[in-house]
């Protein structure tokens, strides 16, 4: 495990975290929520990073506001649209 010593103000800090201690767990937390948001890394690794199981994991995110599948509506269409179309085929 690398550490790395990061100055930020104590304002900022009040905003993160409530108790000092609990400090370095939650600046991972947050970290880690943002990679998954931003879909650099992937669900499977955030929960491994945070010591949780994927669908635990999954579920946590939700309720934070980030969505698990990250797709556009118009995504959505075309995806749905192909997979009538080759449902029809198999008939």
């Amino acid at each position: 495990m690398r550490k790395a010593a990061v100055e930020f103000e104590e304002e900022f800090l009040s905003f993160v975290c409530k108790k000092k201690k609990d400090l370095p767990e939650r600046i991972k937390e947050l970290s880690v929520l943002e990679l998954y948001r931003r879909n650099e890394i992937s669900s499977g690794k955030a929960a491994k990073l945070l010591d949780m199981e994927r669908f635990e994991f999954v579920k946590y995110s939700s309720r934070l506001g980030i969505p698990f599948f990250d797709i556009s509506k118009e995504e959505l269409r075309r995806d749905l649209e192909s997979a009538q179309r080759s449902s029809q085929k198999d008939k």
